[in-house]
């Protein structure tokens, strides 16, 4: 195989790797570190964020990508080895190949013939229509009576290899924990239900589409499982491009005021009279334009779809800044008005030591709150984008694109449901989680709040 690096993958490296340093840098400081066991020391608090690092974890494994070796061909130079077109994952590979079992047209859950009648012949030649057999699903059964008995027997197998595997993971995490004072047990409990619920999916998967099939043929669980990637890549990148805008311009127009507090003002006024929806669909079509243009830039056609996803991640990034900058300039100006802040000035302290030691750690509760709440918006976001068909593209594994997909199978008789369920079974689970994260984070780190609790 030929390990294929893309531009997402090394942008979820350096995100997993920075916010692993600042969370080790904010432990050194004894007011946050307390603010933080604040969020850990719920229950609600340590289930949601085993939650969110699942879908991390996902996004994680499914940016490990390599290229396939193809086998030798005949009368080619010696020594010279093929790669497959297609980019394939860790993922993927811990998946079983479920993407690899296509049918036909459209599958139930679970089910043993297609979704749609086709022509077919019987033994003496002559034509009829039926619903003719899947190809993957159910092939192992003797008679299709037996499928009911076979799912529960396959079931109970794979549940039971999944507690198995959870007491290993939970033993070896209490073992390592066991002198913490936070509530890992409900940490450990969600844990526990993840294992057994994935270890189940990929075994039952082998033999059956849990999630059915969709248009093309392709297995509906495995293209929600596919889409866990975008979502998370997209919720945080964009996130992270927005807050160094936001922050920089909110603090400066906050402190300096005058000439430069104008200049803020009437950028994310501007920005906030035009439609989001025009302005991101106008740029992400410029963008598109650019690549159709320069096919020679990309060698396989998963680094096109990364390109259209890391502009549009810059995109969201640059266009949605505008409402947090107002919070950030908000508070700088009640901030640059205290009494230490005027001290400093008095004693002759320079600007940049009285943004780095003043205003910045006390806007820090803002910027905490506003990164996990416009994460889960941002999710949302690229739903609506891919809905009107300005979002990713439709070769990436995105929810958005399920349900732009699945948005007129509801109206057929009878109506075509597991394609929508699969995008909204998983999107609804991570942008719960990151709901409820974000409130408990906002209740910690908000000086209202803490105001309010005392009171």
């Amino acid at each position: 195989m030929k390990p294929l690096l893309l531009w997402s993958d090394m942008l979820i490296y350096l995100l997993v790797l920075a916010l692993c340093l600042f969370f080790l840098r904010l432990r050194r400081d004894p007011q946050v570190r307390e603010h933080w066991r604040q969020v850990f020391n719920t229950r609600l608090g340590m289930v949601t964020f085993t939650v969110i690092l699942t879908y991390v974890g996902i996004a994680l494994l499914d940016s490990l990508h390599f290229r396939k070796a193809l086998d030798p061909v005949e009368g080619s130079p010696h020594g010279e080895v093929f790669y497959d077109n297609q980019v394939t994952s860790v993922l993927d590979v811990m998946l079983g190949g479920m993407g690899e079992h296509f049918e036909r047209t459209y599958s139930a859950p679970f089910a043993l013939k297609s979704f749609e009648k086709q022509d077919m012949k019987d033994a003496n030649g002559g034509a009829y229509r039926d619903f003719p057999l899947l190809e993957h699903a159910g092939r192992h059964l003797a008679q299709p009576e037996d499928r009911w008995p076979d799912v529960l027997a396959k079931s109970t197998r794979a549940l039971l290899w999944g507690l198995l595997a959870a007491a290993v993971v939970v033993g070896l995490q209490g073992f390592l924990l066991r002198c913490s004072s936070l509530p890992w047990s409900a940490s450990w409990m969600m844990q526990a239900v993840i294992i057994c619920i994935g270890v189940w999916l990929v075994s039952i998967s082998r033999y059956y589409h849990v999630l059915g099939t969709d248009l093309g043929g392709a297995d509906v669980a495995f293209q929600s499982i596919k889409g866990v990637r975008t979502g998370v890549l997209l919720g945080t990148l964009a996130t992270l491009i927005m807050l160094p805008i936001a922050v920089s311009l909110g603090v400066m127009a906050g402190y300096f005021k005058g000439w430069v507090d104008d200049v803020v003002q009437y950028l994310y006024a501007t920005l906030s009279s035009i439609p989001g929806i025009l302005l991101i669909a106008a740029s992400v079509l410029l963008f598109q334009v650019y690549i159709d243009l320069h096919p020679d830039f990309f060698a396989v056609g998963m680094q096109k779809a990364d390109a259209r996803f890391i502009a549009l991640c810059f995109i969201l990034g640059v266009t949605s800044w505008s409402s947090l900058c107002r919070l950030i300039r908000a508070e700088t100006l009640k901030i640059s008005q205290l009494g230490y802040v005027q001290a400093a000035h008095a004693f002759g302290v320079s600007h940049t030591r009285i943004l780095v030691r003043h205003i910045l750690p006390n806007v820090v509760h803002i910027i905490l709150i506003t990164f996990v709440l416009d994460f889960s918006g941002l999710v949302l976001a690229e739903a609506v984008l891919s809905y009107i068909g300005v979002g990713i593209d439709p070769t990436m594994g995105s929810w958005g694109n399920m349900i732009n997909g699945a948005r007129s199978e509801l109206s057929r008789e009878p109506a075509i449901w597991w394609t929508l369920s699969g995008a909204f079974i998983f999107m609804f689970a991570l942008v719960l989680a990151a709901n409820l994260f974000s409130d408990l984070v906002r209740d910690a780190f908000d000086p209202r709040s803490g105001m309010r609790r005392s009171a």
